[in-house]
């Protein structure tokens, strides 16, 4: 009898989305917008939440922003920038040509983290909802969730894609032979070389998400 195949659980931000790009995007908004001593206080919101919840409220820390500026009018139309941001334009080469060839070998899940509105929002308007069949399941800290993602997307073996190494060796320490990582070297955490030198190395190390489709690469992870 052939294997089951595996369930790819694939992180969405420095995986397939740019989201460094992103945050610099919107620094230099804010600062066009209101000027830098005001993209400096938003961000410092912003980094206090992130600690805070555990992942990045953009438009919380607008909120908080804007009850401290009441006499700043533009306050209220920096948020806009976020939801309409075109998101699509921050995938990374080859990331929708990557999902599709996963989805040829296996069920395909973005497993990543944020808030209720935002995420959803990056999702849909990147192309990566309707890329992924809307598998999606949004966490605060995935490697807490370990028993809901078994519940939802059960399998005999998971692959996990992300760009935070230290995330893949949870994974492992939690499933051990059941998981097969891979780590993308994108992004302030995938080349964090601390952080990279306190873990152990992933299965699989590509340079960015498009070598997954070098020839016979993703079936020599999938084995």
């Amino acid at each position: 009898m052939e294997p089951e195949p595996p369930v790819f659980l694939v992180d969405v931000d420095n995986t397939l989305l740019d989201n460094d790009r992103f945050q610099n995007d919107l620094k230099s908004h804010i600062e066009q917008v209101s000027g830098a001593a005001c993209r400096d206080r938003y961000w410092a919101i912003q980094e206090n939440l992130f600690h805070t919840l555990g992942y990045r409220d953009y438009l919380g820390a607008f909120q908080t922003y804007r009850l401290e500026r009441p006499e700043d009018p533009a306050t209220i139309w920096l948020a806009s920038y976020v939801i309409d941001y075109p998101y699509d334009k921050l995938l990374y080469p080859g990331a929708l040509e990557v999902v599709a060839c996963m989805r040829a070998l296996g069920r395909v899940v973005a497993l990543t983290d944020g808030d209720a509105v935002f995420q959803p929002r990056k999702l849909e308007r990147s192309g990566l909802a309707v890329a992924l069949d809307r598998q999606v399941m949004i966490c605060v800290h995935k490697e807490v969730e370990l028993a809901e993602i078994e519940r939802r997307y059960p399998a005999q073996r998971y692959i996990v894609v992300d760009d935070k190494i230290r995330l893949l060796t949870a994974f492992r320490e939690a499933w051990g032979g059941r998981v097969t990582t891979v780590f993308p070297r994108q992004g302030q955490f995938g080349l964090d070389a601390a952080v990279i030198a306190a873990n152990p190395p992933a299965d699989f190390t590509v340079e960015k998400i498009s070598d997954l489709l070098d020839e016979g690469v993703l079936e020599k992870i999938v084995g």
